[in-house]
């Protein structure tokens, strides 16, 4: 087998909508209510797989969930909405909500070389903290099934129990000498306390370690900055990201980040830490511009590039950094800045929206892979049939209903999928 890292990404889904209902999501939290932007959003995130498909990169894609979501609603006994009631105003907003377009919430992935068995596994994120996600893991488990269907190099978990949460990919990384080589696999989990939650619980990272078969010396748990949840980092993909043997980072990401950066270095002595201090960008600015929500890549070349969103290129402190950081000749040598408006102003960057997988193509359903040709017609299908712009007040009404529905109903049969209706 040839094992490549295929990034997948989640097609943002016509019902995009900015309902503020992601605590301790600052970008979500301002922009909840603004009218949003379906059709442009979810161009916008074809855009940056075609951007990385012309790198020379494996892509992949998956679909969006079902929404709105009958189901969710009826679970709480709800068959019609009082607008009086702002609770249940809520509720239907997390019934349309598309934020299963943020992938890296998905799943963990550990590849083949990681596993006691020698199979690339995956575990649904449970996504219990927030209402709104926690919805969304039975559908996506469908749909990992389905793009990972060969049991002889794949093994699809149902979430972990809902009494620990865990969020996926957005809290793990994986660091080794090659992405087809046994890695280390570092799991960061939070604690409870501060204004926001903690998101991701240490005992849902360890249950992900063993349900992988992975060997536990090989792996790291560890704690991230409660000073960075706080700040409004939510998510570790907001001050940190890996690749290869390289790690980059926030100086403040970690709640003990010299115990950690010794860690790695004991258990994979080629690692490069790439530390980027508070004094040169601090929390605030790493959060706001979204910085380490990148996407850290090898590409063709053996370079690493590193995809940001077109915010952190135009902070002037960060672009100081990147300038700086290019010039000095370190392990990063490309930074390849890409256009995520829509996805940004809800709360998520490059790397929200992609799950990373190590595999082989040739064993994954080919209707989960990205070319040109299938690009073109996923372009089409959103051209023609997302809605243009969402206003708050259309949530829940019938036109606004049909109309997501038949544009879900139509990217589906072009790329295939229509058993996922």
């Amino acid at each position: 087998m040839k094992l490549v890292e295929i990034n997948f990404d989640g097609i943002v889904g016509p019902s995009h909508n900015y309902a503020g209902l992601s605590l301790g999501n600052l970008a979500s939290a301002s922009h909840g209510g603004d009218p949003s932007f379906p059709r442009a959003a979810a161009l916008q995130g074809l855009g940056k797989m075609r951007h990385n498909m012309a790198l020379g990169l494996a892509q992949g894609f998956f679909a969006p969930l079902p929404r709105p979501s009958d189901g969710f609603l009826a679970s709480l006994g709800l068959s019609a909405i009082d607008d009086t009631d702002p609770a249940q105003k809520r509720l239907r907003a997390a019934a349309w909500s598309a934020s299963s377009m943020w992938t890296a919430n998905a799943a963990t992935v550990s590849p083949a070389p990681d596993t006691a068995d020698g199979r690339c596994h995956l575990t649904a994120a449970n996504l219990v903290t927030m209402p709104h996600r926690s919805q969304e893991w039975p559908d996506t488990v469908s749909q990992l099934r389905l793009a990972f269907a060969d049991a002889a190099h794949f093994a699809v978990h149902d979430a972990v129990p809902a009494c620990f949460g865990d969020e996926g990919a957005a809290n793990h990384m994986r660091m080794g000498i090659a992405h087809d080589a046994p890695g280390l696999e570092l799991f960061v989990y939070g604690r409870a306390g501060g204004a926001f939650p903690a998101r991701q619980h240490e005992q849902a990272s360890r249950a992900v370690a063993r349900l992988h078969g992975l060997d536990l010396a090989r792996c790291l748990f560890i704690e991230q900055s409660g000073e960075a949840i706080a700040a409004g980092a939510f998510h570790n993909d907001v001050v940190a990201v890996a690749n290869e043997r390289v790690l980059f980072t926030h100086e403040q990401a970690f709640a003990d980040p010299e115990g950690t950066y010794a860690a790695i270095r004991t258990a994979l002595p080629e690692a490069e830490i790439v530390v980027v201090p508070a004094s040169a960008v601090s929390l605030r600015d790493a959060i706001a511009s979204y910085l380490f929500n990148a996407q850290l890549l090898t590409l063709p070349t053996g370079e690493m590039g590193l995809v940001i969103p077109l915010e952190a290129w135009e902070h002037t402190p960060v672009r100081d950094w990147l300038d700086g950081m290019l010039a000095s000749n370190g392990p990063i040598r490309r930074v390849l800045p890409v256009d995520v408006r829509q996805s940004m102003a809800n709360g998520g960057g490059p790397a929200c929206l992609r799950l990373r997988v190590v595999a082989d193509p040739a064993t994954v359903d080919p209707r989960f892979l990205l070319d040109p040709a299938k690009a073109n017609r996923i372009e089409a299908v959103i051209a023609r049939t997302w809605p243009e712009q969402i206003d708050p007040g259309e949530l829940g009404t019938p036109a606004l209903t049909r109309t997501v529905r038949a544009a879900r109903a139509a990217l589906l049969d072009a790329v295939g999928l229509a058993e996922l209706i």
